[in-house]
């Protein structure tokens, strides 16, 4: 059915799913998740914000991409775990309509593997729903204006899944500085350590990257959401 305007405005019978497509020049936002009660809470939030708007509202991965083909949302807020079709699968068929789509992840799963998957799927973002709404709504600009965001508890986790060895905490603040271009030096005073041990430290990122020069690192490092570019 169409509105006055000639927007559409669509509702999936049997239910919560439905889409109102007819943005307003703010971050449109496509929620899914198959917990009722979730979905809404997520859709007021995000409503309640002055530069974004819910254009969709999807209770398994299948309606959220049909949504998603039907509305063209900016950022779509994905759970993991869904029925008919799951949040990869979700990801993967979204990304195969559309290279570009955001997604972030919005879920209760923190394994290595889950994260993974997801990353490798394409999405652009992956948060617990235990995040703060703050860190959420941040999540949510971020990745619409084109960065890639993970939580940090969970980086440790994908570079542990990623990598033939997982990278230590000190590492991953090296490969950190490594990517915003500080030299050894500068590296060595951030983190009040010798330029000999910040070698040691590149060395090791190097083997466990299987990398051969920095460049090679932050490039990998960032193609795996290690890093933000």
């Amino acid at each position: 059915m169409r509105n006055d305007t000639g927007h559409l405005r669509s509702m999936t019978q049997g239910s919560s799913t439905h889409s109102l497509c007819d943005g307003t020049g703010t971050i449109r936002v496509l929620v899914a998740d198959d917990h009722v009660t979730v979905l809404e809470g997520l859709a007021s939030i995000i409503g309640r914000q002055p530069d974004m708007e819910v254009v969709g509202q999807a209770a398994n991965g299948r309606e959220a991409v049909e949504l998603w083909g039907r509305c063209q949302p900016d950022v779509a807020l994905l759970d993991l775990r869904m029925p008919v079709l799951d949040g990869v699968g979700a990801i993967e068929e979204i990304r195969q309509r559309q290279p570009s789509a955001r997604v972030v992840v919005l879920t209760t799963f923190d394994t290595d593997a889950d994260i993974s998957m997801a990353i490798k799927a394409g999405a652009k973002g992956y948060l617990l729903k235990d995040a703060p709404r703050e860190e959420l709504l941040a999540c949510i600009r971020k990745v619409y204006a084109g960065e890639t965001v993970i939580s940090p508890s969970l980086v440790a986790k994908l570079a542990s899944g990623l990598a033939n060895e997982p990278l230590t905490g000190r590492e991953l603040e090296v490969l950190g500085l490594l990517a915003k271009g500080r030299s050894n030096k500068e590296i060595g005073t951030h983190l009040y350590i010798g330029e000999t041990t910040v070698k040691s430290h590149l060395r090791s990122i190097f083997a466990k990257l299987n990398v051969l020069s920095r460049t090679e690192a932050v490039a990998a490092a960032s193609r795996r959401g290690l890093v933000q570019l």
